[in-house]
């Protein structure tokens, strides 16, 4: 299974792609793609839709993990990064991806094992977990932590056998 996570920007959206197989992660590709700044709103968002449709056609992932906005002190930047992660959800939905959300405490929980791990943090963990030889960028790290983040959850506890298990007391019996 390849799965494409994404770290939406607006000036820079990360993304990155892993394969799993089983337990065994497996890098495919990251990288990133910029906008430029002194451009219109629609022409930032086109650039950002059009460069995660081309890693979508390119690499065939069968689903997205993307990480969800949170809230700024600045209402106006959430606005914008917003409308960077919309650009990027349309294209995986374009592509009739499903698409999977994560908070970035979710994400750097699953990565580095503490939810406010920070991004020199998640970088080291994204490296060691998929025996890369450099390290990737700080937004290609987020995006591949985000596709590393669902790629752990799906075999967590949501992808064991529950059938005839009953919970008691928060304990599966």
């Amino acid at each position: 299974m390849r799965i494409l996570g994404i770290d939406p920007g607006l000036r820079v959206t990360g993304f990155g792609v892993i394969g799993r197989d089983g337990q065994r992660l497996q890098y495919v590709t990251s990288g990133c793609v910029r906008t430029r700044d002194a451009g219109e709103m629609a022409e930032r968002l086109r650039t950002i839709l059009e460069g995660i449709a081309q890693v979508i056609a390119t690499h065939r992932p069968e689903l997205v993990a993307i990480e969800k906005v949170f809230v700024n002190v600045n209402p106006h930047s959430s606005l914008l990064l917003g409308q960077a992660r919309g650009a990027a959800m349309c294209a995986a939905v374009l592509a009739n991806l499903p698409v999977s959300e994560y908070t970035p405490g979710q994400v750097k929980q699953a990565v580095v094992g503490k939810g406010n791990a920070r991004k020199e943090q998640v970088q080291a963990m994204v490296k060691r977990l998929l025996g890369l030889t450099g390290d990737p960028s700080p937004d290609a790290a987020d995006a591949l932590a985000c596709a590393i983040c669902h790629a752990h959850g799906g075999m967590g506890l949501g992808a064991l056998p529950t059938r005839g298990l009953r919970m008691r007391r928060g304990r599966l019996s």
